[in-house]
């Protein structure tokens, strides 16, 4: 469970490793290699073995990829890494590219040559992924290579191994319906389109759908694998053998047949020589498993992922639990923000002994299962670094008369949390209170909005940026992700952001509600708390229902940070019932010497 702080990359892996896979390139006859951060389940977080863009580049984000041709290489990244980037992957190797406006497609597009060999690994890219590549191999010229042994599995000679943790069933009390109604419900969907079975390959969903958990994805508690879901609601679950044990082949009874991962090969040959219909996502699967189907014989019918928005949409069950866990989880955050706003104001304490500090408080619960994710603790110029990850090299103190940004998360069978909060280290600077308390005007706007069925999350993004728009200023990141139930920190199809996205936000989705403001090199500020979204009901003296969100992250929000005189009326009124509810929920759950704090840091203002 504990985080480690040693380097998880180097600045040399780049002039270490590229040598090497440039060699195992020629040796394939290719002029570049496409290199993506995703792993063969299209995973955030990826398992060791997996990490083939750290080995090659030295960058260790969870988003991203790099493009390695015979004389120069580019690395691919969003507003998040900006930073990053550039100290992880040395600019004597590479070039920096924004993904968002160049992605993979398009730089190839304007920069392969004509006749070029460019080479991908068909496991790692999905059938809609490649689409892409083909047109912009068509439109440039170059030549798309689909390798089947992967160069840099070749080169990296210490590779880890592949993760063998076991599957252990998901108590029914928190999953809050069964395995055999959930596959009952991807039946009907198989039937109105006429598919006799659906080809399951992300994670979440296989933990989801068969109400199983694992450990072979840090921070996740995912197991890897694949299934067949058929239009009579039985499944074949593909999963290595030392995962299942003997308790898993009972749990999902005799409809599941249980079967060995190398196996899904085979399954798919059967598939073909039955002329099957199998839908199949081209956004997740990998393009492989599309064209080994084609051609087998089978009819591939695209279709979104069945399980991701009745996995998205949480039961009453579910809510209730991340109800529990965000009660519990926010008792730890509190006591660790008394210690922030006590010890931790000498100035002598340092990022590593702070997150330390969290996880030590958060561990002293014996439902805390792992962290959500590896904690985002940021003193000063590193708060300002979206996705900072402190290591030994990196460490720095938290000074006075500075910030500290810590974005944290823990995962419980009743729920998975995810919360970042502000605080000042000493006395915070005049412009650090007002960016801060314009960051909170647009996290109560968003906290507070009514809005239609049918309005998607990137309808509702500008509403908490524009506190800082009208101050010319915005963050390079997306204002809220969809939140898993005992599984990943990120979730789709859910997400409130300023891309596009056509996914309605509806009743039991789980997401961050989470603006930020980065000075460059000098501090950054988040405020995140997670959000429901409610049912639609009626508004008073009006015509249509509404939906809203409902706040269950239960924390202090910073009082130090906020200029009253910036807020209005109701959203003083907001924060003062947002505390009060803090106050009224957390109390009796914290230590006697936290009380006397806890009551001024929820005052009412």
């Amino acid at each position: 469970m504990f985080q480690t702080f040693e380097p998880v990359s180097d600045r040399s892996f780049a002039g270490k490793h590229l040598p090497l896979l440039r060699a195992e390139m020629e040796k394939l006859g290719l002029d570049g290699f496409i290199i993506p951060h995703d792993d063969e389940y299209q995973n955030e977080y990826i398992p060791a073995y997996a990490e083939r863009l750290m080995w090659a580049t030295g960058f260790s984000g969870s988003a991203g990829a790099a493009i390695v041709m015979k004389e120069r290489a580019v690395m691919l990244t969003d507003g998040r890494y900006t930073l990053q980037v550039r100290q992880q992957a040395d600019s004597d190797y590479f070039d920096y590219v924004d993904i968002t406006t160049t992605p993979i497609d398009a730089w190839l597009a304007q920069n392969a040559s004509e006749g070029a060999s460019i080479g991908y690994d068909p496991m790692l890219h999905t059938s809609a992924g490649v689409e892409k590549l083909r047109a912009a191999s068509q439109k440039a010229g170059f030549n798309l290579v689909a390798v089947h042994d992967n160069p840099i599995d070749a080169a990296w000679k210490d590779q880890p191994g592949a993760p063998l943790t076991p599957a252990k069933p998901h108590d029914l009390k928190f999953a809050g319906k069964s395995s055999a109604d959930k596959r009952q419900a991807i039946a009907d969907q198989l039937k109105k389109t006429g598919a006799d079975t659906a080809l399951i390959t992300a994670p979440p969903s296989i933990a989801w759908l068969f109400n199983i958990r694992g450990g072979d994805v840090s921070r996740s508690p995912l197991p890897l694998g694949r299934a067949l879901v058929n239009k009579d609601g039985t499944a074949t679950l593909f999963i290595a053998p030392e995962k299942t044990g003997n308790e898993l082949p009972e749990f999902l009874g005799d409809d599941v047949d249980i079967r060995a991962e190398t196996d899904v090969g085979a399954a798919m040959e059967k598939l073909g020589a039955q002329g099957a219909k199998v839908a199949v996502d081209p956004a997740l699967a990998p393009s492989k498993y599309a064209d080994d189907l084609k051609a087998a014989g089978a009819a591939i019918i695209d279709m979104t992922d069945p399980c991701a928005l009745p996995r998205a949409t949480k039961n009453e069950t579910e809510i209730e639990g991340a109800r529990s866990a965000h009660v519990r989880d926010g008792a730890a955050v509190t006591t660790f923000l008394h210690w922030l706003a006590t010890e931790a104001q000498s100035g002598d304490i340092d990022e590593i002994t702070a997150a330390k500090k969290l996880e030590e408080i958060r561990s002293r619960s014996d439902e805390l299962r792992d962290l959500s994710f590896d904690t985002i603790s940021g003193a000063g110029s590193n708060g300002a670094i979206c996705h900072y990850r402190v290591s030994t090299e990196s460490n720095i103190k938290l000074d006075r008369n500075s910030l500290y940004l810590v974005d944290s998360g823990g995962q419980y069978p009743d729920g998975t949390t995810d919360i970042t909060r502000t605080v000042p280290i000493g006395d915070a600077s005049d412009e650090m209170r007002d960016r801060f308390t314009r960051v909170l005007k647009g996290h109560i706007a968003l906290a507070t909005i009514r809005f239609p069925k049918g309005t998607t999350g990137h309808q509702l993004d500008a509403i908490a940026r524009k506190p800082l728009w009208d101050m010319g200023l915005d963050y390079d990141h997306g204002t809220g992700h969809g939140v898993g139930s005992f599984l990943g920190v990120h979730e789709g199809p859910q997400r409130i952001a300023a891309a596009p996205n056509t996914q309605a936000l509806m009743p039991g989705m789980i997401l961050s509600n989470e603006p930020g403001y980065y000075k460059a090199g000098e501090y950054g500020i988040r405020i995140e708390n997670l959000i429901v979204v409610n049912k639609p009901e009626p508004v008073p003296g009006g015509e249509r229902e509404m939906l809203s969100f409902e706040t269950i992250t239960l924390a202090p929000i910073n009082l130090d940070l906020v200029k009253p005189e910036i807020l209005t009326h109701d959203e003083r009124a907001w924060l003062n019932d947002y505390h009060a509810r803090v106050r009224k929920t957390l109390a009796p759950l914290l230590p006697d010497e936290v009380k006397d704090w806890f009551e001024n840091a929820t005052r009412a203002i």
